[in-house]
């Protein structure tokens, strides 16, 4: 007498799914989710957009669920729906830019301009959004892979040249793979990425390709906060490089190279106390800023800074000044 295998879990919630059971559903796509949710952000350069996006996708993917007839896994699937979903988007919507994309660098500080609001700006993505994974070359893959200099490059690209890309050399898909995903040829696909990487390339540094010794970086992320919170103009300028820059968006100024980022700094930041808070975005180490206002006596989000590495000091201070991107990373509504 033979005993019946039992279902392996993803196979049965599958068939209790197209049953019409939701929690099913929930059930096989949930290990899935935040990988979906950093797929469509680096596709759209905004969580907020990588939101609406995974929303789509689970709908879709829900009304769709009698035609997957599980050739390839459930991931798989998944991540063909919200490719073509962030697609559509791409085709619909303004690439998001940075600082450098829209205008010069400032040389003076007296008047940083107006916010430029709406769906604009590439956004930072907590890293508490990411997906967990311990194997260390996972870790650093995608540390590589989420960082806002990569990320910005991304948007740079036609949609079908960064979906290509991503799904080939950073979510690991064969050319017959992402081929079929997309509903191309393997001839196309492979053309799209030859096209990609050569934009890629083209363009100036991504991040430092050596990354700091956890040391030095604690090291230098202290002594950061230390230059920061005392307003030590001299202690910050000491930790920049030559080409540093500073971005503040949704604000259209941002300045480039050391001594008009130690400016700004001295003119303008340093003139009200501060607070910092350690955090981390893009795979970046970060801090939530908090500002005391004249005539305040607590400390208020002033902005979420994220910061690059080369050579040793700080290459790029990232800051995000949206509200809005300052409750996605938690700060809270005061401090002491």
């Amino acid at each position: 007498m033979s005993v019946q295998k039992p279902a392996d879990p993803e196979s049965e919630w599958l068939r209790q799914a197209r049953a019409g059971d939701t929690s099913a559903f929930d059930q096989l796509v949930k290990p899935f989710r935040r990988r979906l949710h950093t797929h469509c952000y680096r596709m759209l350069g905004s969580p907020f957009d990588a939101d609406d996006a995974l929303q789509e996708t689970l709908l879709a993917a829900w009304r769709g669920l009698g035609s997957f007839e599980a050739r390839s896994s459930p991931g798989t699937w998944l991540t063909s729906i919200a490719t073509r979903i962030c697609l559509r988007m791409i085709a619909k919507r303004p690439r998001r830019l940075t600082s450098g994309d829209r205008a010069a660098p400032l040389r003076s500080t007296a008047e940083l301009g107006e916010p430029v609001e709406g769906a604009v700006w590439l956004e930072p993505l907590p890293d508490g959004e990411l997906a967990d994974d311990d194997d260390p070359a996972a870790i650093l893959l995608r540390r590589e892979s989420i960082g806002l200099g990569f990320v910005a490059m991304l948007q740079q690209l036609p949609g079908l040249q960064r979906a290509v890309l991503l799904l080939r050399e950073v979510l690991g898909y064969s050319a017959a793979e992402t081929a079929d995903m997309l509903g191309t040829s393997v001839a196309s696909a492979n053309s799209a990425l030859q096209r990609s990487r050569q934009t890629m390339r083209a363009r100036t540094d991504i991040g430092e390709k050596k990354p700091v010794d956890p040391q030095g970086l604690e090291r230098l992320l202290q002594a950061f906060v230390a230059a920061w919170e005392s307003r030590d103009i001299a202690a910050m300028v000491e930790l920049l490089s030559d080409d540093v820059r500073f971005t503040m968006p949704p604000l259209p100024a941002w300045f480039d190279g050391r001594a008009f980022v130690g400016q700004f700094f001295a003119e303008r930041v340093f003139q009200t106390p501060w607070r910092l808070e350690p955090l981390r975005g893009n795979g970046q180490p970060g801090f939530a800023c908090y500002i005391r206002q004249a005539g305040d006596d607590r400390f208020r989000p002033g902005g979420v800074v994220l910061l690059s590495f080369a050579g040793g000091r700080i290459s790029a201070i990232d800051s995000f000044i949206d509200p809005v991107v300052c409750r996605r990373f938690g700060m809270r509504d005061e401090i002491g």
